[in-house]
């Protein structure tokens, strides 16, 4: 399923952003109805439409395009929610001033998938605040660590802080039980947010390079499509999967109520 502005899309209307690839999105997970942290995907969304087309985003415009997509829908679902302007031209992209509001439906998957390897590499993503569409370096850089024998990638800085993985927040648990989230140029995720607001585990920010992760405990990746998950390995680093602050934060994930569209 596939909506612009509330009526359904056509191939034209798509020729900009696949010859462009110039938006922004989010994608959230709909479960009976409700969105987990509906109101920091709208945020997102405004916030990331003034950095990108300069303009204010029609937040209850967005919302009932999103409901409409929404319709008669059972279950748990994928909704993702794309903003770019068709009439984009590549030569003055500073003419595009008319985002337009694509919403895409689909399966989704089980929360918590299994645990994953990842591979680091010296990258930071480009408006690494902004969740935008241009995907083509994560996916690159996750191609590589799969052809390496990894699951995905993680991201270091050039000063070799850690800062995310390939599309989802990186975490880690000290040897105290602490949640450890690195301190870097990351998306603010509303998974990683929704986390942060729990009153337990204890949970800080701090500077994490990669000499600092044998010391670590757990270390886990968060986003809306997986909830939590546990990394099992981040080069050749190995953790448990099973750490308990990770079950406490998927127990206290999961109880955060979801917002009804």
């Amino acid at each position: 399923m596939a909506e612009l502005n509330g009526n359904p899309v056509t191939l034209d209307d798509l020729q900009s952003l696949a010859l462009n690839n110039y938006g922004h999105f989010t994608s959230m997970r709909m479960e009976d109805g409700t969105i987990r942290g509906l109101s920091l995907h709208l945020d997102r969304l405004v916030r990331d439409c003034r950095i990108v087309f300069g303009v204010e985003l029609d937040r209850e415009q967005t919302l009932s395009y999103i409901r409409k997509a929404a319709q008669g829908v059972t279950g748990i679902a994928g909704l993702r929610v794309t903003v770019f302007d068709p009439a984009l031209d590549m030569g003055i992209p500073s003419a595009a001033k008319d985002p337009h509001i694509l919403v895409t439906r689909r399966p989704a998957g089980a929360m918590s998938p299994p645990a994953l390897r990842a591979k680091s590499f010296v990258f930071t993503r480009d408006n690494a605040e902004v969740k935008h569409i241009g995907l083509h370096p994560q996916l690159r850089l996750r191609r590589e660590a799969q052809l390496a024998g990894f699951d995905d990638a993680a991201f270091l800085e050039p000063d070799g802080r850690i800062s995310e993985g390939g599309t989802w927040n990186l975490g880690f648990v000290d040897r105290e039980g602490t949640v450890v989230w690195p301190e870097a140029p990351v998306l603010p995720g509303t998974t990683m947010l929704l986390l942060q607001s729990l009153d337990a585990p204890k949970q800080i920010t701090a500077p994490v390079r990669l000499s600092d992760v044998p010391n670590m405990a757990a270390a886990f990746a968060t986003n809306t499509t997986i909830g939590v998950r546990s990394l099992s390995a981040l080069d050749d680093v190995e953790f448990s999967p099973d750490h308990p602050v990770l079950a406490a934060l998927r127990n206290g994930y999961s109880e955060i109520p979801g917002d009804r569209l």
